[in-house]
């Protein structure tokens, strides 16, 4: 059955450490293959991304380090070693297409301060009219899970810049053909699921755990990035990078792979608040809770406790008395000032905090649900 893509303009491409390591380190020709595929679909008038992996273990491979690379601090030092050997592949063979590729090294913190968000947005707008194709990675020498950070996996990555620049498909290239019902190298009667609807916990509960040796990712991974893309409205791909013309075939509606639907595209201020780490959590009681899911702004009055150190405009948890996240929003105080509004009305935050504040914690625009019961 073929699929229709004739409607995407913006494609990002997430391409794994498994295809790109050889034997010697970088599988040169592969990397010549992906960059002539993405010079073919630039000639049919796409934008396209590129999210690639890699520079751990090519820096790994030029230290002749054996076995997995655990520390974080060896790990930092092998990306700082084995990503310019990535982009010096990579500009070398873009250039026998004639095109430019641009470096682009995130973390964590680049989206979630809402200033960097959309300073990259216009960024990579810029690089697209100029025709170049942005390579992106996590700059993995400075971040770290440990400081909060790090993506975590570069699946994760790919969705995020998918969702960020309203891109309409998400392509992750992997190793293994697709989603399977259950795990294909152990299970014989594990059959491909060429289309998912949507991503509930069932999907997920297939997925398994993390892949090889330098590489991060794993299917739980690749199907968490499927669910960031759905809620910016972009389908996602999960596709063998070992297939002919992988990407030609894509677009030309060949079924190959599994296919995630996209969900409701949210905005794209919702989407940040929703991707963002949190710095803290608002605890609200029941009223409170049934107020906010009215669309309602949250009062003082509904709070109940308040954790963490944040600032005001910072993303937090919102949770229930049951003290379970149900939702994600952006208030208007810090934390040291809401503790000391805890239960109070709205008439005491002058009198509390003097004048110049508003009236309430955070308004409906600045809050996204995380369940379905809302919306």
């Amino acid at each position: 059955m073929a699929r229709d893509f004739s409607y995407v303009r913006t494609v990002v491409l997430k391409v794994g450490t498994n295809l790109l390591s050889g034997s010697a380190g970088i599988d040169e020709s592969y990397i010549d293959n992906v960059t002539a595929q993405i010079a073919a679909l630039k000639k049919r008038g796409l934008d396209v991304l590129l999210v690639t992996s890699g520079a751990i273990g090519m820096g790994a491979r030029e230290l002749r380090l054996k076995g997995p690379v655990k520390k974080i601090e060896t790990r930092q030092a092998c990306a700082s070693i084995g990503q310019p050997i990535l982009m010096s592949s990579y500009r070398r063979s873009f250039q026998e297409h004639g095109l430019i590729c641009s470096q682009v090294l995130l973390t964590r913190w680049d989206l979630d301060a809402r200033r960097t968000y959309v300073n990259l947005r216009n960024s990579v707008e810029t690089l697209l009219k100029l025709g170049v194709v942005p390579v992106f990675n996590e700059n993995d020498t400075v971040s770290t899970a440990e400081i909060g950070s790090a993506f975590g996996d570069n699946d994760r990555m790919s969705a995020m810049v998918a969702s960020k620049i309203d891109a309409e498909l998400l392509i992750i290239m992997t190793d293994i053909p697709g989603v399977y019902t259950a795990d294909p190298r152990k299970d014989k009667n594990a059959v491909l699921m060429p289309e998912i609807e949507h991503l509930d916990e069932n999907v997920m509960a297939m997925a398994g755990g993390a892949g090889t040796t330098y590489s991060t990712g794993g299917m739980k991974t690749k199907l968490l990035a499927a669910r960031i893309a759905s809620q910016g409205g972009c389908g996602s791909l999960i596709v063998s990078g070992y297939e002919k013309d992988v990407l030609l075939r894509i677009m030309d509606g060949e079924e190959i792979g599994t296919y995630i639907h996209p969900d409701r595209r949210l905005s794209q201020r919702a989407r940040w608040i929703l991707n963002n780490s949190h710095a803290g959590t608002i605890t609200v009681d029941k009223g409170a809770e049934k107020a906010l899911r009215a669309h309602k702004s949250l009062l003082p009055s509904g709070m109940i406790g308040v954790t963490g150190v944040f600032n005001e405009g910072d993303v937090v948890n919102v949770l229930n008395v049951n003290g379970t996240a149900f939702a994600k929003a952006v208030p208007y105080f810090n934390s040291t000032e809401l503790t000391r509004l805890v239960g109070c009305s709205s008439e005491d935050i002058s009198k509390k905090l003097g004048n110049g504040k508003k009236e309430m914690v955070f308004r409906p625009d600045d809050i996204v649900f995380l369940d379905k019961e809302t919306g």
